[in-house]
């Protein structure tokens, strides 16, 4: 594929970056190489290749979860300015 100045700019608005005109040639250059390298990447054949998001395998390391029990509602609920019996009290929000 062929990389031309008007495309460096249409790629440069959509990213919104101003490439002076001197850079564009260099841009337009180095874009189609990253192109032609992905079309070589395009012939490999990756038929029972799963998709993977790493290339290592990773493990999310978490603790087990143990039930505890929770604070005390009465103890929560002590310093609140308006209450209910088992809730806090706000002012309307919303009409």
């Amino acid at each position: 594929m062929k990389i031309t100045e008007e495309l460096v700019d249409y790629v440069s608005t959509l990213s919104r970056l101003r490439l002076p005109q001197e850079e564009k040639a260099k841009m337009a250059g180095e874009l189609e190489q990253i192109v032609t390298y992905m079309d070589t990447l395009n012939t490999l054949d990756t038929d029972g290749v799963e998709p993977m998001s790493h290339i290592f395998p990773l493990k999310n390391v978490l603790r087990a979860d143990v039930v505890v029990p929770s604070a005390d509602r009465e103890v929560l609920l002590s310093g609140a300015p308006a209450r209910d019996e088992e809730t806090f009290r706000v002012p309307k929000a919303v009409e």
